[in-house]
This record gives C-alpha cells, structure tokens and sequence, in this order.
C-alpha cells in the first residue's frame, strides 16, 4: 500500500496551510465562524426568539443569549430528537450522538447535522492525521490499517427513522469508501452491540491485519489488546503488528495508561501517543506538539465558536464569559460552546486551562462538578447519590459520609470504582449493599453500564465499610472541619481515597 500513503500523506500535508493559518490569526477565525453561525441560523425559531439578525457584535449575543445546560435547552433539543425542523438549526439532523453525564436522563442525546459531522467532525479526523504527519514527516501508517474501536448505533427513542448512538459510531457509519477502505474491522464487526463477541470477532480479525494505527479509548483498547495477545501468544503487540506506528487517544485521561502501553504493549520509541479532544458535542482540540504532553491545539475553524467560563460564575443566572483574546493561562474555564450542530452558548461540561496563548493550547482540567471518568463512564454525583439512596432503601442502611475515585488498569488487571463509606446505620447485608450501588449505577448511566458489561473493563465496585468518625478524623487533618467543608464526593484520581485508607490504616 505504499502508493497509498504516498497519496494520502501528500494530501494531507497540504492541509497544514488552513492550521497555520487560524494559529497566526485566532481571534479573527472566530469572529468569521461566530458571524457565520448567526447569519446561518438567523431565520430558525431559537434565531428569531433571539433576534439573531440584529446582533452585529459578541457583546449583544452575550447580552441577548442565555448560557444553556443540556436541561435548559431540553424542549428544544426534544422537538429537533422528533424530527421538527429549523428548531435549532436550518439543516435537519439525521443522526445523534449519545453520552452520559445528564442529571435528568440515563443518557443526553445531542444533534449531528450535515455541517458538524462533514465540517467539524471529519475535519477534525483529517487534521489530526495532518498534524501526526507535520510531526513524522516519513511517516508510513497508511501502509497499513487503523483499528477504530467505536461504538454502536441504535434508532433514535424518539424517532426511530433516524439514529443515535457514540460519536464515533456515528462518524464511522458515514465514512466515505476510500475511508472505509484504510480502516480495520470491517463496519458489520465495528458497530456490533453485543461487545463481548464483538470484541472477539475484532481480536479475530484485526490480528492477521497489518494495523500500523490505532484510535480509541485506552480503557477498551486494553480490553482489545490484551485478547489479541493471548491469542497470538505474544509476548508484545508489535510481535503482531511489527509496522505499528500511533496510538491516537482520547475521552479519558492518558497519563495512568502510558507507561503500560510503553512497557507492555508496544516497548519501543518508534510508537507515538497523539492525544484529541473529540466530545459528542464537537472536535474540539488536537495535540499538534509531541513534546507537549497533554496539551492540545484549540481548533477554531470547525463551525465552533467558544466562550470561556470563569469557574467563580458557576451558577450564576448571568454567568460572565470570555473569549479568546480574554484569557489568561493556567486558569480553570468551563467551556461554553455555540455549534454548527444548533447549540447555543451550551455549557459542554468540561474545564480547560489554557497552556500557551498564540497559538491557543489547551489541556482538559476536569469537568465542572465532581466526577469519575476514568474509563469513559462518566459518573457524576447525581449518578452516586441515586445509587447509595436505592441501596440504603434496599437495605435499611443511612449513609453518613462517602466518597469513590478509580482503581486503574494495571499490567493484566481490570479497573474498577473503590468507595469509602460511613454509615450512621449498617446495612442488612453488606453483600447486598455493594450489588444494589453497582445495578443502580448500571442503570442510571448508560456508559457505567457498558463498561461493567460481563466484567470486561470494569469489575465490580470494592467498598470499605469504615467506622463511624472516619471522615471526620480526615477532615481534621486536613483542617477541613466546618460548615463550609465537605468531603469530596466523587474525585478522577486516588487522592482523596489514599488519604483516607491511611486514616484508617
């Protein structure tokens, strides 16, 4: 496939243009992109409600034009998932993608127009292979396939004449043929929804594929890759794709898996690690520099236009934003987003901090209220609290004080969620405490759920029953003690959870 590669790392490399291009002049691409979106959607019911066609300048959309939670926008966001047209948008949306993280619904479904998927979403997927070869000049991974480890689709519950489903089930549902042709399993094994034979048909055929590539989320490539290994009886993966060349990764944090995928999977420096920031909502940022772990380019021309939240207005009816030539570096913003896809000033729920201004860096802080993401299931409080109420319920138990954070992958062990809780009263059984938290979280966060499936990324929750005063004990050794302190909730990492077992001892 040499003459592919040649071709395909040729067209790509004149892309590098149009990236230059908005890092030399940031501020002026999204002024053009923010005008484009009002012109755009100036005659939809939301443009009119609003006025669209009388707003010339960023400071009257801020004045006119409410900043939005997936909540808030709901009845608008329901008409368009009933197939309602020019609701949010002009373009009728024919696919929606689906995540987890709202406090009202097992899952958020969001609109994927014509526009999002071919502009931002596409265009997102070219520029990160243009940025890899900007950084690997002599790069030869088009001599081979890419494993994309996607989701699956399903008919949209409000209209089943179109379909929803993961981002990435969604992008590579439409790709095009040539697309089609580069990548790795064939569409009928990647988009199946049964994930445990799903997973073996994908070992089964992508370990006689030459894959010189890989893009997914580390949590499931593990899964993935640890089958492949034991079917091919490898003592590495690149005892099995000896031309491998990038991991492109995303949706949770890489920095726990690196070393295992350094030392286990592909021992060798010629494997790079390329991060992106590819939400349901958008593509939003693509590491550009390889020396620049973690951090990743803010990409301004894919019909986004941004806002950057001060974390301080949280929750504030008339929140203050910023835009890019605003910011500061090294603070937390949440990110506020207006689409091509038909959403307005919608708070995304993620927080970034900007590393380097000119061009424009980012790096994902976390999202705006407590969480655990780990292995992309993106459990938020409200998933936690509904859990340890059912079981309490279930099992005559009161709950005091609580917290959980992740136990990562290691080398041939899965993850899972660790909790700590204190109860002012025992559950009946212990036992059927810890199943009813796990079938309550299951059932209330669709993500949780798929990763739980048949213990394959995740196992079962452990939990610590702790004696009561624990937390506090904790607290006041953190000199935390007060009305105004309260014990963390959910955390993404084991700080709080190391803390506390010393406490215990």
């Amino acid at each position: 496939m040499k003459l592919v590669n040649d071709v395909t790392v040729w067209f790509l490399k004149r892309r590098i243009e149009r990236i230059e291009h908005f890092m030399t002049n940031p501020v002026e691409t999204q002024l053009a992109i923010f005008s484009d979106l009002l012109h755009t959607a100036r005659y939809t019911e939301w443009g009119q409600q609003y006025q669209y066609a009388q707003i010339k300048t960023i400071r009257e959309y801020r004045e006119q034009v409410p900043v939005s939670t997936y909540e808030d926008i709901f009845p608008y966001l329901e008409r368009v998932l009933k197939g309602e047209p020019n609701v949010l948008w002009p373009t009728q949306a024919e696919w929606f993608s689906k995540s987890s993280g709202t406090t009202n619904a097992r899952s958020k479904y969001l609109p994927v127009t014509p526009e999002a998927l071919e502009d931002c979403h596409y265009m997102g997927g070219k520029d990160m292979m243009t940025l890899l070869i900007h950084n690997r000049p002599n790069t030869q991974v088009y001599e081979g396939k890419g494993l994309s480890i996607g989701g699956t689709l399903h008919p949209n519950p409000y209209n089943p004449n179109t379909q929803a489903g993961d981002v990435s089930a969604v992008i590579m549902q439409n790709l095009p043929t040539w697309a089609q042709f580069l990548r790795t399993p064939p569409l009928e094994v990647a988009l199946m929804d049964k994930w445990e034979e799903k997973l073996d048909r994908m070992a089964e055929i992508c370990s006689e594929e030459n894959v010189t590539s890989i893009l997914g989320v580390p949590t499931w490539t593990i899964v993935l890759l640890d089958r492949i290994m034991k079917r091919k009886g490898a003592s590495s993966m690149l005892d099995v794709w000896p031309d491998f060349e990038v991991f492109v990764h995303g949706a949770v944090a890489f920095h726990p898996y690196r070393e295992l995928f350094m030392t286990k999977y592909f021992p060798s420096n010629q494997v790079t690690y390329l991060e992106t920031y590819n939400a349901s909502e958008g593509f939003i940022a693509i590491q550009d520099d390889l020396s620049r772990v973690g951090e990743m380019l803010l990409m301004l021309d894919y019909g986004i236009f941004y806002e950057f939240m001060p974390m301080e207005e949280l929750g504030n009816k008339y929140p203050r934003t910023l835009t890019l030539d605003e910011v500061e570096l090294d603070k937390n913003y949440a990110l506020v987003i207006s689409t091509n896809a038909g959403l307005w000033r919608y708070i995304i729920g993620d927080t970034v901090k900007f590393t380097s201004k000119y061009p424009f860096r980012i790096k994902v802080s976390g999202r705006t209220k407590h969480f655990i993401n780990a292995f992309g299931e993106e459990v938020i409080v409200e998933n936690a609290e509904a859990a340890i109420t059912e079981a309490c319920n279930r099992t005559g138990a009161i709950v005091s004080d609580f917290t959980a954070g992740p136990v990562y992958m290691g080398d041939g062990s899965r993850g899972r969620h660790e909790w700590i809780i204190e109860f002012s009263k025992e559950p009946g059984s212990r036992e059927l405490f810890a199943q009813v938290l796990d079938e309550t979280l299951r059932h209330v966060n669709s993500d949780y759920d798929a990763k739980r499936y048949q213990d394959m990324a995740l196992l079962p929750p452990l939990i610590h029953f702790v004696a009561p005063g624990t937390f506090y004990t904790w607290m006041g050794q953190r000199n935390k003690l007060g009305g105004q302190n309260k014990v963390p909730r959910l955390s993404n990492d084991r700080t709080y959870l190391e803390a506390i077992l010393e406490t215990i001892g």
